[in-house]
């Protein structure tokens, strides 16, 4: 059984007799007629009554041929909806794109972005997953998400990435603190002062710890917290510093940023997985990103 004799019998039935389907299916009688026979044949039953059927005085189906119908009118019609909705998927009209992204990245560089994307592809619904990188990754691997924006040492085999930008990560400090007298500070020195940073999952978190053991330092942290406008709020008080990524520091914040120094620079790539390509609306939004830096 396949879809052109589900459609053969619709029409047999819609325009009555099978010279008028046959003419409508732009098909020779005969033909018509053998596609239902091999139908009844795979079925082994009749359908179409044929001491009328077949002259065209009337079709009269059997009572399975009138289930069959009930069927084969619903199956062409999911089928024709099958095909509108991925063609309305390849040309961009309807579709979903579920990323997850780091909070700083969800907070200070994608809004402007998201909004242009949502007005370019107005029929795209957009999901967007804020945590740490081993969220992202969980979610990526579990397929909870398409896409994750990650760091270069997160890449694994089993990930197809592309570069979205690098960004260098500094030192936040009130105006009044004691480092804010220097133009860079060095880990050492970072170390030296209590602490607000990420909750455990979080890539900052973890590379800071990382920075501390390899120099033999246990740090002091006096905050945990994974609120980026909280952790702010603490710098700015002066009740402890802490490092992000340069896009989180701006003017408005009453907030001094240094660099490191050495100065240290994160590479931040657009990753899926290599066994699930990307769909068409997926395809644009990295397209769209990588475009609009």
């Amino acid at each position: 059984m396949d879809i052109k004799q589900l459609n053969h019998l619709i029409a047999i039935c819609e325009t009555g007799s099978f010279t008028r389907a046959a003419k409508r299916l732009s098909l020779a009688q005969p033909a018509l007629s053998q596609s239902i026979k091999k139908l009844e044949q795979e079925l082994g039953v009749t359908l179409i009554g044929r001491n009328q059927g077949m002259n065209d005085r009337g079709i009269k189906l059997t009572a399975e041929g009138q289930v069959l119908l009930e069927h084969a009118r619903r199956i062409v019609n999911q089928l024709g909806q099958a095909k509108a909705q991925i063609q309305a998927m390849a040309d961009l009209r309807q579709g979903e794109v579920r990323v997850a992204v780091p909070g700083m990245l969800g907070s200070f560089y994608l809004p402007s972005r998201l909004m242009a994307f949502r007005h370019r592809y107005g029929g795209l619904k957009l999901s967007l997953f804020e945590g740490g990188t081993r969220d992202a990754l969980r979610m990526l691997e579990q397929e909870e998400v398409d896409i994750a924006i990650i760091t270069a040492k997160d890449l694994t085999p089993a990930l197809e990435s592309c570069l979205l930008l690098t960004e260098e990560m500094v030192v936040a400090m009130g105006h009044e603190h004691p480092l804010s007298d220097k133009t860079s500070v060095t880990l050492e020195e970072f170390f030296d002062h209590e602490l607000v940073i990420f909750k455990p999952g979080y890539f900052h978190r973890e590379w800071l710890l990382s920075q501390a053991r390899e120099l033999g330092i246990s740090p002091t942290i006096a905050f945990e917290t994974n609120l980026i406008n909280l952790i702010k709020q603490v710098v700015s008080q002066g009740f402890a510093i802490t490092s992000v990524l340069d896009m989180v520091i701006s003017a408005k914040d009453e907030i001094e940023k240094r660099p490191f120094n050495p100065r240290v620079f994160l590479d931040l790539h657009i990753a899926w997985k290599k066994k699930r390509p990307l769909g068409q609306a997926d395809k644009a939004f990295v397209e769209f990103l990588l475009a609009n830096k």
